[in-house]
């Protein structure tokens, strides 16, 4: 379809503007706003204007014939004609640093970001720049972790106009399913924990009694998050992984160990301010070099797992074990359960002789 050239006019105040159809819709373009173009003719002399409004025609010109659509360049002023795959992946990492994701997330997506940038050679997005860019990571995990972020990313960029997503042939990796290590001796570690440090101890008590993670969920506790009487914990959705309200019963042996001060305070740092997020990463750190009761491959989130063998075991409910965990579906805690490698079957339930 041929482009018509936009035409340069002025209203009765002597404004300029630029007269054009896009899409089946006329619009008239008092400056370059809305093409992410710096040209607005009205704000020089008015002897100037008419000339500054052919140079915002020729701007219009140039956008009517790249493609694009003023919808797309309205959400982002890095849009503009002729964008390379490049071009696109950087507005849609963009767009998504905007989005209401956390910070873990994000972080995560300006990681691959930067890793293909510097696998790529030129701008153009290609299977080899994204497979040369995976293979630096021999994990299965890892791989297909970086993988998953990249295609979010990718698909955003075809959505705002890239051609197509490079990524649909490219495979994932097998991962081996690696079994978490729970507490068999969940006593003398707490008690070893106790006598290291008391917000540490405070922190693996909560992973453990009211199956919280640490590293946010816990972390960030403040006084006002508990009930009158300290019985429940409420988080709301922006404060837990699954994005949904949460009511954590809390159990005597925590509820007994805490001092309520202002409401507004963290429950750690007795501030409006909650400890760093790596506060409890360094903690556990520190423990783990000096502890002469934790085994191999057991973590902070061991407390939570171990926790939730002790719920499934007791209650034999997939339901009540989704609750507790604060797990978005029942999926997830199956396949948190398979991870674990709890037994289901006992030996009676074996075919007998």
């Amino acid at each position: 379809m041929k482009v018509k050239y936009p035409n340069v006019k002025q209203d009765a105040t002597k404004r300029v503007y630029v007269d054009f159809n896009h899409n089946n819709k006329r619009y008239r373009l008092f400056n370059g706003t809305k093409i992410n173009s710096e040209i607005h003719p009205n704000s020089f002399p008015e002897a100037e204007r008419v000339q500054m409004g052919h140079l915002l025609a020729a701007e219009v010109y140039k956008f009517l014939t790249s493609g694009l659509r003023i919808e797309q360049l309205q959400k982002s002023k890095l849009m503009r004609p002729n964008m390379t795959d490049k071009d696109y992946l950087t507005v849609a990492l963009e767009q998504k640093l905007k989005g209401n994701y956390s910070d873990k997330y994000k972080e995560m997506l300006q990681y691959v970001y930067n890793c293909l940038c510097v696998s790529m050679s030129g701008h153009s997005i290609n299977q080899n720049n994204i497979q040369k860019m995976l293979d630096n990571y021999r994990s299965g995990v890892s791989y297909n972790t970086l993988k998953r972020h990249l295609n979010v990313l990718l698909n955003e960029a075809v959505r705002l106009g890239m051609k197509e997503n490079p990524m649909k042939d490219v495979a994932s990796k097998k991962g081996k399913a690696k079994l978490h290590k729970p507490f068999d001796n969940i006593h003398k570690v707490l008690d070893e924990i106790k006598h290291f440090n008391h917000n540490l101890y405070i922190c693996t008590l909560l992973t453990y009694g009211c199956l919280l993670r640490p590293h946010k969920e816990i972390r960030e506790l403040t006084w006002g998050d508990f009930s009158e009487n300290l019985s429940f914990i409420n988080l709301n959705g922006s404060r837990n992984k699954s994005g949904k309200n949460r009511v954590v019963p809390v159990p005597s042996y925590i509820k007994n160990l805490l001092k309520e001060t202002s409401k507004d305070a963290n429950i750690f740092t007795n501030t409006t301010v909650p400890p760093n997020k790596d506060y409890f990463k360094t903690l556990w750190g520190r423990f783990k070099k000096q502890s002469t009761t934790l085994a191999p491959q057991q973590t902070l989130y061991s407390f939570r797992h171990t926790a939730a063998i002790d719920i499934f075991k007791r209650t034999g409910s997939i339901t009540k074990l989704k609750q507790a965990m604060g797990h978005s579906s029942i999926n997830v805690s199956l396949t948190y359960l398979r991870g674990l490698e709890v037994t289901e079957l006992q030996e009676s339930d074996m075919p007998s002789l």
